[in-house]
């Protein structure tokens, strides 16, 4: 990865094609490359035409509050509970007939174990729906303690870091692990280890601080000019919407997430038309879609797989054929992490979900208890690894 700089603009460069035989993947799993998305060559800046006011408002309207309910599925344990066993063998099925093509991360992990053989692996995780459960409250989505202990005994192995929607600041008080790496605001602030690299250090938008532990790290935050204009969309959004009951606005810093889980179904149409409403009068922000949440970000060229890309560049793990990056995420706005792993056919993604999604993950898990036994697999892997090296060496 080469980060370039261009005036005050900060671009992220393609990593350099890789081999596609380096996983050895097999052929039902092949990585693929969508059409590109049409960033601008001149900076981190989209450029996006400001949305004309016209008849086809309703064809549009239609169109976000149908993509409000796509991505915000029923989980499949409340499905049972209110549709015939006739539909319900039939989502069963599909769920199976999905898992062919991204099968769990578990019954699969020999195959996973084969790959990261004399690999170093980096493991990428989200947090909400991946490291803790979903929850009606996003202030209590708070993890398990034996998902912490997982998760700190994985970092004494492998290089980890965390990588959320939510404000850094707010996924490190959920956390609580000084082991790890932090990239709050959909990657747009990450907090990483100092490596001398020239391309990290001379980046305009990367200055070397230190955290509460004194450590020096990088601090990177490509869209810090947008953090008045975030904030002047948090006071308006939060008066927009408080009369519907059930609705919260969070600042995560470099966006605003607006909820609405708790929202009857029949007003989450007034939550869309509102906050899209709101928001076509800022042409540099948009709206993502989330579960059960409407994410308004700045429009940069910058995104969770971009921040993976960093921290590897910032580990010393970028362009080397030793490394296997792991992502493990739930949400729409991991696919781009998804992405730039299939794409590079470097590493590979794995979904947390209980129902099909179009995905570019490898592999699946179904929900954060089996997050957890994964990781606990990754350390019981990496120790007998370790026994086996250090029997080698003490027989010779």
């Amino acid at each position: 990865m080469d980060l370039k700089s261009n005036h005050s603009s900060p671009v992220l460069a393609d990593p350099v094609p890789l081999s596609k035989s380096r996983l050895g993947l097999p052929s039902n799993m092949t990585p693929f490359s969508p059409a590109a998305a049409p960033y601008s060559s001149s900076g981190l800046f989209l450029q996006i035409p400001r949305r004309k006011v016209g008849k086809l408002d309703d064809v549009r309207a239609n169109s976000w509050l149908d993509a409000m309910k796509a991505s915000s599925p029923p989980r499949k344990k409340l499905n049972k509970d209110f549709i015939s066993e006739s539909q319900s063998d039939e989502t069963d099925a599909a769920y199976r007939t999905w898992m062919m093509n991204h099968p769990s991360a578990l019954t699969a992990f020999h195959q996973i174990t084969a790959y990261a053989k004399y690999k170093k692996i980096a493991l990428f995780l989200d947090y909400d729906g991946t490291l803790s459960p979903i929850v009606d409250n996003p202030d209590h989505a708070f993890m398990s303690s034996a998902m912490r202990a997982a998760v700190k005994d994985v970092a004494k192995y492998f290089p980890t870091a965390i990588i959320s929607g939510r404000s850094r600041g707010k996924v490190n008080e959920f956390v609580r692990l000084s082991e790890l790496y932090y990239a709050g605001s959909h990657g747009m602030d990450i907090m990483g280890p100092i490596r001398e690299s020239q391309s990290v250090d001379d980046h305009p938008d990367c200055i070397r601080t230190t955290d509460e532990q004194g450590k020096e790290v990088h601090l990177f935050q490509p869209a810090s000019e947008f953090l008045p204009m975030i904030d002047e969309v948090f006071d308006s959004l939060i008066d927009i919407t408080k009369d519907i009951v059930g609705a919260k606005v969070e600042n995560n810093k470099f966006c605003v997430s607006v909820h609405y889980r708790n929202v009857d179904e029949k007003m989450w149409e007034e939550v869309g038309k509102r906050v899209f409403g709101f928001i076509n009068d800022f042409p540099r922000l948009r709206v993502d879609h989330g579960r059960k949440v409407l994410e308004v970000r700045p429009i940069i060229d910058w995104n969770k797989g971009k921040a993976v890309e960093f921290l590897l560049e910032s580990l010393g793990l970028s362009h080397r054929d030793d490394v296997l990056p792991i992502y493990v995420g739930d949400d729409r706005t991991d696919e781009d992490a998804f992405m730039v792993l299939r794409e590079s056919n470097c590493g590979f993604g794995i979904l947390v979900s209980t129902v099909p999604k179009e995905t570019k993950a490898f592999y699946s898990l179904s929900d954060p208890s089996e997050v957890l036994e994964f990781l606990k697999s990754l350390v019981r892997w990496k120790k007998s690894v370790a026994l086996q090296t250090e029997d080698y060496m003490t027989a010779i």
